[in-house]
């Protein structure tokens, strides 16, 4: 399945690195323990990149093992592939979802690597939301956002502008 509607961005955090994919493939939430320490979160979820550009900057690397290396941004840690080392077409990659501008394009259509499956994440909508106490709203409302907006950019960060 190839998924083709102009085209896919996206980008790290601070938006010292931004990226295109012409086309999408097949997306996936990956349970092993790589990509649970990789992300920091309950799995990894990718979709498969082809055609992809580094529009500004680009990753570093981690080599997570003899087969595989993860791109991340040096600048703000967020985590923005997993690639094969061999057996890929080039221009082609996994892309982390979240990265993505629009993630909700490329939902997950299949679950891998189910032996480092984590008991609870099946149940995770079955636990109780709470309302927010009155000082975790006034919180919120006083935060600055320093990410970069998810859309491309001419420049960034802007004129005059830190995102420490």
């Amino acid at each position: 399945m190839t998924l083709s509607n102009t085209s896919f961005s996206g980008g790290c955090q601070c938006g010292a690195i931004r990226f295109r994919a012409e086309t999408v493939g097949r997306a996936s939430i990956c349970h092993c323990r790589m990509c649970q320490k990789a992300t920091g979160g309950f799995f990894g979820a990718y979709v498969t990149g082809r055609g992809v550009s580094w529009t500004r900057g680009g990753p570093s690397y981690f080599l997570s093992s003899n087969k595989i290396r993860r791109g991340f941004c040096s600048a703000c840690g967020t985590p923005l592939t997993f690639e094969q080392l061999e057996g890929l077409p080039p221009g082609q990659v996994e892309l982390s979802i979240a990265a993505f501008d629009e993630p909700t394009r490329v939902a997950p259509v299949i679950q891998v690597n189910l032996e480092g499956k984590l008991d609870f994440v099946d149940h995770l909508a079955e636990l109780p939301t709470a309302a927010e106490p009155a000082a975790w709203t006034a919180f919120k409302a006083s935060i600055v956002s320093h990410q970069h907006p998810d859309h491309d950019t001419e420049t960034w960060p802007p004129a005059g502008g830190d995102t420490n």
